[in-house]
């Protein structure tokens, strides 16, 4: 049986919790699960958010691209391991 992933519609959450509450649902998640957003604009802020935070450590999968609503899967990946840690390689 398939789980199915949470989904989160940003627009029903207060705008100053919402970075917080899809950064939280994301750090919850064990390698290989998801969850989808769903909002009113292209979340590219929100992307280059996730790419300084957890390079290397997601999926962005677009499932909708508006014009009215954007839904996006983010699935986390296992981090990998680096030399230092300080330059993500």
């Amino acid at each position: 049986m398939t789980q199915l992933a949470t989904r989160i519609d940003v627009r029903e959450i207060a705008p100053s919790e919402r970075h917080a509450t899809i950064f939280a649902t994301f750090q919850g998640l064990a390698p290989g699960e998801s969850f989808e957003l769903v909002t009113d604009h292209e979340p590219v802020p929100l992307a280059m958010q996730f790419q300084i935070e957890w390079p290397g450590q997601f999926d962005w999968q677009v499932i909708e691209a508006g014009p009215v609503e954007w839904c996006v899967r983010i699935v986390r990946q296992a981090a990998r391991k680096s030399c230092c840690g300080c330059c993500g390689g």
